[in-house]
């Protein structure tokens, strides 16, 4: 069977429903700011304008989707969680490990190794795995898990070579096989003085019921009200986020504007500008040789005995002008 296609929720699922908030709220500040900071700053016209949308809101529903959508891959997360606890809780004997399905006895698994301070990548649940069911992480060493719920049947040694030969191939540290019905005599010679640990049903469910018996409290990441408030948060910082401006590239300091440059050639301008009046300079003139300006005062008024001779001389300039100047004809009356 292939394996299934892991979605971007189901990758965000995969990690610790903290980390997944964190990522949404990351998301959506990096799409509400980051694109216009970025883009606006770009000296491509075209990059520039995507840019400038940030300014009007464009990317504003794609920043509350990405947050919603790894909001929700928490929430799968957190339930995960809280059904791997209680999955392992459940268990009461062989009888509980044989009902279960081949994905819940890899979920059963992988939680035993996580109680046992493991990092657990369940890498197999989709399908077919090249002998990868679980990925154990630990002190910087990896281990590969290879799960058999196998009911009736003990795993031959071929099975054990083949996960052998993903050990070398995959440059792990160390292999576990886990079953219920255990190994043959060969595949037990085989993997003896090798890094391969055969577990049998028996041996798991005495691990299960050490963990049980040790009644692991519920810490902060069990805790519903934590989840749900840190969800809330992070919406909330979201609304409270100001609205994105369009950010403008800045001229480096002492850079100047550069003059206009006509598209026309030297040849075409050249005619113009013979025919083109010359510019009038003006002269300057100096003040030695302006002219000064006139200047008009009125006359002082006349004495009493200068009215008079104005007045004589006056009748005597009228009597001479009235001897020598002719009369003239009246034209006739029609």
């Amino acid at each position: 069977m292939a394996k299934r296609k892991e979605s971007g929720i189901d990758l965000v699922a995969s990690l610790s429903w903290p980390t997944g908030v964190a990522l949404g709220l990351i998301a959506f500040v990096g799409i509400q700011y980051g694109i216009g900071w970025l883009l606006g700053a770009n000296a491509n016209p075209f990059l520039s304008a995507f840019g400038k949308l940030a300014s009007t809101g464009f990317y504003t529903p794609f920043a509350w989707f990405m947050l919603l959508a790894c909001c929700l891959g928490a929430l799968v997360s957190f339930l995960h969680r809280r059904k791997r606890r209680q999955l392992l809780e459940s268990q009461t004997g062989m009888t509980s490990l044989r009902n279960m399905d081949w994905r819940t006895f890899e979920t059963l698994v992988g939680e035993a190794f996580r109680r046992q301070g493991y990092t657990v990548e369940e890498s197999g649940q989709g399908g077919a795995d090249g002998g990868k069911d679980l990925l154990l992480r630990k002190g910087g060493l990896t281990t590969i898990v290879q799960c058999k719920q196998w009911r009736s049947q003990r795993v031959p040694v071929q099975v054990v070579r083949e996960m052998f030969g993903v050990l070398i191939h995959e440059r792990a540290s160390a292999v576990k096989i886990v079953t219920l019905c255990g190994y043959t005599p060969e595949a037990a010679a085989f993997a003896r003085d090798k890094p391969i640990e055969l577990i049998d049903g028996r041996a798991l469910l005495s691990t299960v019921k050490t963990i049980q018996a040790t009644r692991e409290p519920e810490g902060p990441l069990d805790n519903p009200l934590l989840f749900a408030g840190s969800v809330l948060a992070s919406a909330l910082v979201a609304f409270a986020l100001p609205a994105p401006q369009t950010q403008h590239p800045t001229e480096p300091f002492g850079s100047a504007t550069p003059p206009a440059v006509s598209s026309r050639s030297p040849a075409a301008t050249a005619p113009m500008a013979a025919m083109a009046p010359p510019a009038l300079t003006p002269i300057a003139i100096p003040a030695a040789a302006r002219p000064a300006p006139n200047v008009y005062k009125a006359d002082p008024p006349m004495s009493d005995q200068e009215l008079r001779e104005w007045q004589k001389r006056n009748r005597e300039a009228m009597k001479i002008l009235e001897k020598t100047t002719p009369e003239l004809e009246t034209a006739p009356a029609n």
